[in-house]
């Protein structure tokens, strides 16, 4: 937005210069004197491409401004001209090598520094951005937006005695006022001159004493002192002389947040519920944050559901509110309760999509595979345009074994995906672990070429390709290849490293897959009865029977339906 702006005020400049009808040295610029050159023919092509590129002729434009370089190399407005065309089609970079070059040729224009200013610090370039604050500062001394905004700059860049230098030289020029003694209490506590901060805050909360940011500094600077009572006090003292203000309110229970003071929060938070001058965003920001605080979750859940049912009182029929005691049931493990008030609220509201699909991605954390391809076939019927619908569906169906249905929802997802390739990656996967459940192989393993077509980056689908291809005995240093990439990109995701062994073994490199599971087992993360299964039959292949029943009987004790592996353990025993 700021860039816009610069650029309209350029464009209005030369717009100006155009109605003005002159071609005089003194207002075209980018002239440079003691040069010999073709000056009326430099003139007409710089008014005519500002005419091509004012009429949207944006090639034409460019033309021009190249021929101006070429009559005149010094001639730092043509840089810039094109370097604000170029910008303004996308192409930053190039934009930015015309900018540093016009500012090379013009070192202390002003807007030829704050365009180049406005990239760099867009790109995290402190350094490079002061630089260009410095050299416009030097070309337009004494302007005071620019001191404002490099005092700022040396605060992020943490060069403190910088900033403190420009902002007391502002103090003692204009006295104690909020639009730079603000940024210099932030300064001296960033510097920890905590005192000092102290004396300009009271010195500030003279003319103003209900500010809400500046009592909120005097509070933070008692509080980082110690001296939590006389922060609380601030608040209090606050509120009590503006018992209504919304911000104060809000303020407040930031404070009480930051304080762990929950029972505190939960007294004040009911009547900002109920503040009918706080915008709804701000309560849905604030309860949001709230639920995801873990003491809450666990000390003040009650509080907490009952802070949710006032705010869904306060607004009826909010198709986003109902939703936030939903997410909090989760937050708290108790999916089972938030997929029956995600029922109450579909048979009360049939048309909230987002309460139907929370519901469903509820049911898949439940792995509830009957409810979810249940809803998940009403979902999609009734919101017939919803991928993620026609996908969870999916999903569902292939999980209960109604491959057919499963399909034919993954051919309409694929349809609705249009060109959007992360969507359209996740239905091909899906598709691949669908056709490899019907064992049909050869077309599994299409759909996972074609995922890598998509993208050959993806660790999950490299993950699970070589999975499936050492469980089928095929392709196996494609697999380890492949699963090689994966590990080497993610070395600490234990079902990564699982695949990777499990390959390995399949291809007789027991040792190697051995030390894998090993460390796998080690890990807090062991708990899968899949990895027992595997250094099972890794132990077997190295004749430590004793080892591999030992693990063996782990899997089992993991997932009972293992049954498969007490044949294994008998015949090791023997």
């Amino acid at each position: 937005m700021i860039m816009s702006k610069k650029i309209f005020i350029i464009l209005s400049f030369f717009t100006a210069i155009l109605l003005a009808g002159s071609c005089t040295r003194k207002i075209v610029p980018g002239l440079k004197q003691g040069q010999e050159y073709n000056l009326a023919g430099y003139n007409n092509l710089y008014i005519e491409a500002i005419k091509q590129k004012l009429l949207g002729n944006i090639g034409n434009a460019m033309e021009c401004f190249e021929k101006c370089i070429e009559i005149n190399p010094a001639s730092d407005a043509s840089y810039y001209q094109m370097a604000q065309i170029l910008i303004s089609r996308g192409d930053v970079q190039a934009g930015k090598k015309f900018l540093k070059k016009a500012c090379e040729l013009s070192p202390g224009n002003l807007w030829y520094n704050m365009l180049l200013a406005g990239i760099y610090h867009q790109e995290n370039n402190l350094d490079s951005t002061i630089v260009c604050y410095e050299r416009a500062l030097k070309g337009n001394p004494g302007k005071d937006d620019i001191l404002i905004s490099l005092a700022g700059l040396y605060n992020e860049k943490k060069e403190f005695g910088k900033a403190r230098s420009i902002l007391n030289d502002f103090d003692e020029r204009y006295g104690v006022n909020e639009k730079t003694s603000v940024t210099l209490v932030e300064t001296l506590l960033a510097e920890g001159r905590k005192k000092e901060a102290l004396q300009k805050v009271q010195k500030l909360l003279e003319g103003s004493p209900d500010d809400i940011t500046l009592n909120g500094y005097l509070a933070e600077i008692y509080g980082s002192e110690g001296d939590n009572e006389k922060a609380r006090d601030v608040y209090s003292n606050l509120i009590k002389r503006n018992p209504n203000n919304p911000g104060i309110q809000l303020s407040l229970v930031r404070f009480l947040i930051k304080e762990k003071s929950y029972e505190e929060l939960f007294d004040l938070l009911s009547i900002v519920i109920l503040n009918d001058k706080i915008p709804r965003e701000e309560k849905v920001s604030l309860v949001s944050e709230l639920i995801e605080i873990p003491e809450i979750i666990k000390g003040f859940n009650q509080n907490m559901e009952h802070a949710l049912m006032l705010l869904e009182a306060q607004y009826k029929d909010d198709g986003i509110i109902v939703l936030l005691r939903p997410e909090f049931l989760q937050n708290q493990k108790k999916s089972r309760e938030a997929a029956a008030r995600l029922e109450e609220i579909i048979k009360s509201y049939p048309d909230n999509y987002f309460a139907w699909e929370r519901l469903l991605f509820v049911y898949l954390e439940l792995r509830d595979f009957k409810n979810l391809e249940l809803r998940g076939q009403e979902c999609a019927t009734k919101f017939n345009r919803s991928v993620i619908a026609k996908m969870l569906y999916a999903n569902a169906a292939l999980e209960n074994g109604n491959y057919d249905v499963a399909l034919e929802e993954l051919r309409k997802a694929d349809i609705l995906a249009g060109d959007n390739k992360e969507i359209r990656l996740q239905i091909i996967t899906i598709r691949a672990d669908l056709y490899y459940r019907m064992k049909n192989y050869g077309e599994a393993f299409k759909a996972y070429d074609e995922a890598l077509k998509l993208n050959n980056n993806d660790l999950t689908v490299m993950n699970n390709y070589a999975y499936y291809l050492a469980e089928q005995d095929m392709n196996l240093k494609e697999a380890e290849k492949m699963a090689k990439i994966v590990t080497e990109k993610d070395k600490s995701n234990n079902t990564f490293l699982d695949t990777y062994a499990w390959v390995l073994y399949k291809r007789g490199k027991a040792r190697e897959a051995a030390r894998i599971m090993e460390k796998i087992l080690a890990s807090d993360e062991n708990n899968d009865a899949e990895y027992y299964e595997h250094y099972g039959f890794i132990m077997k292949k190295m004749g430590r029977c004793g080892d591999a029943v030992k693990s063996w009987k782990k899997a089992v004790l993991l997932d009972s339906t293992k049954n498969e592996l007490q044949n294994e353990i008998l015949k090791c025993g023997k």
